[in-house]
């Protein structure tokens, strides 16, 4: 039975609220389209009620992150993290699991491929493609493992993930704060001391005496990796059993049972492969961009990834542009005043698109008074 909400006031219409039957495939993109437009104008209002200029900003925000190659260069660095970590976050929530640790995950996953290197298991004799190797097995399987506790917890005990998730994003932190402080503190800094060059993601700007065209540009491998990762989540999700499995997990869980489905075993496995690819995105981050274990090395990351799977609707492949789209805001961050503006519009986003998922629920129409 419908259930309505009318707006009586002896207006010559009434606004009906009804449930939805089906959902037509272009309405959901749309959706999205129309939240963050409605998102950036709210941004808008807030930005001249506070004395500023909104037009100016936004423009300042494009010059930012996408004026040229140099700085689009700089956003793809940004977007790198970002594409792990929402396609983390996109993976588990198309089973509806709320794994709101992706934070903690990146974290861990930057632990473990900074442990190999710094604790000397990977000598500093060897060669790039080993060091880089073991470092990527390391933060990936520390992703994984911190993916591990809270799947296991919610499939055997049915502890709820998002608390888990949630405090276990304070202990990583507080790991990686007890090492960088401590056992490898470069000198009583808040840092560890500088990876040797082997373990460092190439960058195109390496290859700018065979290619000038490339001098001055940051993008580094981890891009590539990202976008090999969407690709092969995108194909698990879509075109593979296992994919079939998560997705009717998340549609109707009491079906899956019926059909036979492991839910236990899924759900450890999918929040082990969620941590495994925020881990990824830390090692990423290391051993691309800072090139040592410190205590700064996400702005937020994991949390952005939330937003970033939502904005993409749990699609890989459209995660990757989402993810470039926000690694300008967080570039844009550095350079525009006050610096807490690309801040306030991804809340507003986020804060739209939960709102707007409404519409995805529920048809909203208007009728003439009288009317049925």
């Amino acid at each position: 039975m419908a259930t309505t909400a009318q707006a009586k006031s002896g207006l010559p219409f009434t606004i009906k609220i009804e449930p939805r039957l089906d959902v037509p495939r272009w309405l959901s993109p749309a959706v999205s389209l129309g939240a963050i437009i409605v998102a950036l104008i709210l941004g808008a209002v807030i930005l001249k009620l506070v004395g500023g200029d909104p037009i100016a900003a936004y423009v300042h925000i494009g010059k930012a992150a996408f004026g040229d190659i140099g700085v689009f260069s700089d956003t793809l660095v940004k977007a790198t993290p970002l594409i792990m970590v929402g396609l983390a976050c996109s993976l588990a929530f198309r089973m509806k699991l709320w794994n709101i640790g992706a934070e903690g995950q990146f974290y861990i996953g930057a632990l473990g491929a900074s442990a190999v290197i710094l604790s000397g298991l990977v000598p500093e004799t060897a060669p790039r493609p080993v060091a880089i190797t073991v470092m990527l097995i390391a933060g990936v399987a520390g992703g994984a493992l911190w993916g591990f506790i809270p799947g296991w917890l919610k499939a055997r005990l049915n502890v709820n993930e998002i608390i888990t998730t949630l405090m276990l994003n304070y202990i990583a932190v507080a790991l990686v704060n007890y090492f960088v402080f401590g056992v490898w503190s470069e000198g009583g800094f808040q840092l560890s001391k500088t990876f040797q060059k082997a373990a460092w993601l190439p960058r195109l700007a390496d290859y700018a005496k065979q290619i000038p065209a490339f001098r001055g540009l940051t993008t580094h491998a981890g891009l590539i990796i990202a976008i090999i990762a969407a690709f092969i989540i995108w194909y698990i999700l879509y075109r593979s059993r296992w994919g079939y499995e998560i997705r009717l997990i998340g549609d109707n869980p009491r079906a899956a049972q019926y059909a036979g489905i492991d839910i236990v075993k899924n759900t450890v496995l999918v929040m082990m492969t969620s941590g495994a690819l925020a881990g990824l995105a830390g090692m990423s981050e290391i051993a691309g961009v800072v090139h040592r274990l410190q205590t700064s090395i996400s702005p937020g990351y994991g949390f952005t990834g939330i937003i970033i799977a939502w904005l993409a609707k749990l699609n890989p492949l459209v995660v990757i542009v989402v993810a470039i789209l926000f690694g300008g805001l967080i570039l844009a961050g550095r350079e525009i005043q006050p610096a807490g503006v690309p801040r306030l519009i991804q809340g507003i986003i986020l804060f739209m698109l939960i709102a707007s998922d409404v519409l995805l629920r529920y048809r909203v129409r208007v009728v003439r008074a009288g009317e049925i």
